[in-house]
């Protein structure tokens, strides 16, 4: 349970009454003007000779000197109370208290038990269970039939006027019964508190809890009313659009999706439209009303083609994966077994000069296959990214200098660039790893690097976190281009074709991209990948 202000235990003696400390303070104050009100009526009405005939009769002065009092210590107490100083359990006991020692000297003087003003404790013991509760309340209870039976008991012995022993114990037993149903009333009301707040907190939770999911969907979410009013849009909405998330207005924002909105609401029958966004994607958009809201909301939900189509890939991918694995097994065997007879060959002394390089040939091309057999099995046993959010800094230089250290790399071979130093990325570890090797690798053996050190850079482009390997290999024509990150595709007659194919494949498993750009002097292989602080929940 959650209060504004700490809850306080009113009485030293109570470990569970615990009431909200704003709420004790209130119910003193209320008391304190219960007893302004009592105390002024109590001292006027005498003064002005129109009280009821039974009160004060017995001792007009002596009623007149306790009630007087009885209203200046009101006055005083309203003091402290205003102030907060001292303590809350403190100043409610007195209060009780003073009610306790007061009224019975007011009864005694108005002609004892008989004369009714008894009574009047009664609220004050139930002001003193609410207020204190616990063993408080029956302690204030038993002090105020004490007191009574005392009041009684003290005329009885000096002659001052007949007691009434019996009205003076119901009136005990009834401060009793008050206080024991004060203080039940009293914890049903905490209970019943204690329920609402625990439930306003769950409701706060949870619309929390949606706003997240909400905002940090894949998917865009539009709220829009038919005034074209924008009510809700989350981050990945704005994204796709193109347009500040800051908009309201749908026609001022983005009018091609505000005409698409107009066509629906005349004929909703399309289940989904395409849009041209402003960030360059393709966006496919689906309007549905809102439940029942008066006035009508539609959302809109937004989805990037390229999402849906990377998805659509990657159950191709592993379908055709699973049928390559069974492909590849079934070669690997027959090709050992050619690889083994290629080698006892070779080692055969008859074997002529010809001959054994026609051995060697064999050997050499057995290995080629070999390892597009073992790319081959590794595109097929590739497991979902387990991404992490890393330091893109530091996880580049330690994968540059692995590099350097497994292959023996001069250290002058690459020249590292940094240029944001605290960038989070949400990305696989090994795969990051795999990519940037790969890169690392096909840098050596095609960008030429006796021009040159190969420039390893990490940096924003497009307000996205990158890393650029830049060699100083010759331009590369647009077709081949468009089919260097194909599988089997190269333009050296030692390669595979495979290694590019599968950085790509790796980086769209963690939503990066990898993508080639010209540059003066060289190519750009350039790596984006998901910025940690704007990531977004997969669905």
């Amino acid at each position: 349970m959650k209060f504004d202000n700490p809850p306080i235990s009113p009485c030293p003696f109570s470990k569970h009454y615990r009431i909200p400390e704003h709420q004790a303070w209130q119910a003193l104050t209320v008391y304190l003007l219960y007893r302004l009100t009592l105390g002024s009526v109590l001292v006027f009405l005498f003064f002005l000779g129109a009280l009821p005939s039974s009160l004060g009769k017995h001792n007009p002065g002596l009623y007149a000197a306790v009630s007087s009092l009885y209203l200046s210590s009101i006055f005083l107490s309203a003091i402290p109370l205003l102030l907060r100083r001292p303590a809350f359990s403190l100043q409610a006991q007195l209060h009780v208290l003073t009610d306790i020692v007061t009224i019975p000297i007011v009864m005694y003087a108005s002609g004892g038990a008989e004369s009714g003003t008894g009574v009047l404790l009664a609220l004050s013991v139930a002001a003193g269970g609410i207020l204190t509760g616990g063993r408080c309340a029956l302690l204030l209870a038993a002090l105020a039939s004490v007191a009574v039976l005392g009041e009684e008991i003290y005329a009885d012995l000096f002659g001052a006027f007949e007691p009434a022993y019996t009205y003076a114990g119901m009136l005990g037993a009834s401060f009793f019964g008050i206080a024991i149903l004060a203080l039940v009333l009293a914890g049903r009301a905490e209970q019943s508190e204690a329920i609402a707040a625990q439930r306003s907190a769950d409701l706060a939770n949870l619309r929390q809890l949606n706003e997240f999911i909400i905002h940090h969907l894949q998917s865009g979410i539009l709220v829009i009313d038919e005034q074209q009013r924008i009510r809700m849009m989350n981050e990945s909405a704005a994204r796709l659009l193109g347009i500040p998330s800051t908009a309201r207005s749908l026609e001022t924002a983005c009018p091609e999706l505000a005409e698409l909105f107009w066509a629906w609401l005349d004929d909703p029958s399309p289940a989904t439209v395409n849009l041209g966004s402003r960030a360059g994607q393709p966006v496919q958009v689906r309007f549905t009303r809102l439940g029942r809201t008066h006035p009508p909301l539609y959302m809109g939900f937004l989805e990037d083609n390229a999402l849906y189509n990377q998805r659509v890939q990657q159950s191709k991918l592993a379908s055709l994966g699973r049928l390559t694995a069974s492909i590849a097994h079934e070669i690997r065997n027959p090709l050992t077994a050619i690889s083994h007879a290629a080698q006892l060959l070779a080692e055969s002394s008859s074997l002529e000069t010809q001959d054994r390089r026609l051995t060697q040939i064999i050997l050499d091309h057995t290995a080629r296959v070999n390892v597009i057999i073992e790319n081959v099995l590794q595109i097929s046993r590739r497991s979902q990214s387990k991404r992490e959010v890393l330091s893109l800094a530091a996880s580049v230089k330690k994968c540059l200098s692995d590099y350097r250290t497994a292959q023996a790399v001069h250290e002058n071979a690459f020249q590292l660039d940094v240029r944001i130093n605290h960038a989070l990325v949400l990305v696989d570890p090994s795969h990051l790893k795999q990519i940037l090797e790969n890169l690392f690798s096909n840098a050596l053996k095609y960008g030429q690097p006796q021009r040159g050190a190969i420039r390893v850079r990490v940096r924003r482009q497009r307000q996205e976190p990158c890393v650029e390997v830049i060699d100083h290999a010759a331009p590369i024509d647009s077709q081949t281009v468009q089919q260097m990150f194909e599988p089997f595709f190269t333009t050296s007659s030692s390669g595979t074709g495979l290694g590019l194919y599968i950085a790509r494949e790796l980086a769209e498993l963690n939503q990066a991209k990898l993508e080639y750009e010209p540059v003066t002097g060289g190519g750009c292989f350039r790596l984006r990948l998901a910025d940690a602080e704007k990531t977004t929940i997969e669905l």
